[in-house]
């Protein structure tokens, strides 16, 4: 598939085989996003864990620090009292069995994210054959299901991300957009790294996080050196 122009250009200013410290790879994308959009810093992180072992999912939810930049679209499935706490949180789709049959029915599918109280887990798993796939199956290891889901839904929509090991035991996050400041995208990447070493499976065995790559929407993947993915304050002091 051939390159746009822009995104030449943007490859021929840095060396792309070369691996770059954290903070110089977060200055580097900043630097390459040309497009006329605010676009997304995503964070690709291998890991050296087996997605196919159940016992090395690496997968969760995470509140950063500077938020994404964007508002998700949050709908929760709550009945009673739930749903009015979560409408006073500013969900944006709230029901029970009704919002189950439009999304069964209808497809409705006009979120980013859902939240679901225990209780209706059994009339949401309905779903799953169109939710799954989607990657917008509530599920307790995220946070998604909850009897507290003003606080959830507050969290997702104020920068609150998931994040699961994709089938080559990869995991993708967004960390913000280009428009943010550098010490808004460094604090975002510190809090991701922090939280995926944290999580680290038992079983996995060897170098667990074996390469970490930043890229914009539209821009080129910029390595960073696995000897070098966290940020310690002194390169913090050094760097400001």
């Amino acid at each position: 598939m051939s390159k746009g122009k822009k995104y030449v250009d943007a490859m021929a200013r840095f060396d792309r085989q070369s691996l770059y410290g954290a903070i110089e790879a977060v200055e580097l994308v900043k630097s390459l996003a040309t497009a006329k959009f605010d676009e997304t810093v995503e964070m690709a992180v291998r890991l050296g864990v087996d997605p196919r072992r159940a016992d090395q999912i690496v997968r969760g939810s995470l509140a950063l620090p500077a938020g994404t930049g964007r508002t998700l679209r949050v709908a929760v499935f709550a009945s009673g009292e739930a749903a009015a706490e979560a409408r006073a949180a500013g969900a944006d789709v709230v029901g029970s069995d009704d919002l189950v049959a439009r999304i069964e029915k209808e497809g409705f599918l006009d979120f980013d994210i859902t939240i679901a109280t225990p209780d209706l887990m059994a009339q949401v798993g309905r779903l799953g054959r169109v939710l799954g796939p989607r990657g917008l199956m509530p599920n307790p290891k995220t946070g998604t299901v909850t009897t507290d889901v003003g606080r959830a839904v507050t969290e997702f929509r104020g920068g609150r991300v998931e994040y699961r090991t994709d089938r080559t035991g990869n995991v993708h996050v967004p960390i913000g957009k280009v428009s943010f400041t550098r010490e808004q995208l460094i604090d975002n990447y510190r809090a991701v790294v922090e939280e995926i070493s944290r999580v680290k499976p038992a079983a996995s065995k060897g170098r667990y996080i074996r390469s970490v790559t930043l890229s914009s929407t539209m821009g080129p993947g910029v390595h960073i050196d696995p000897a070098r993915v966290r940020i310690t304050d002194e390169e913090m002091a050094v760097s400001a």
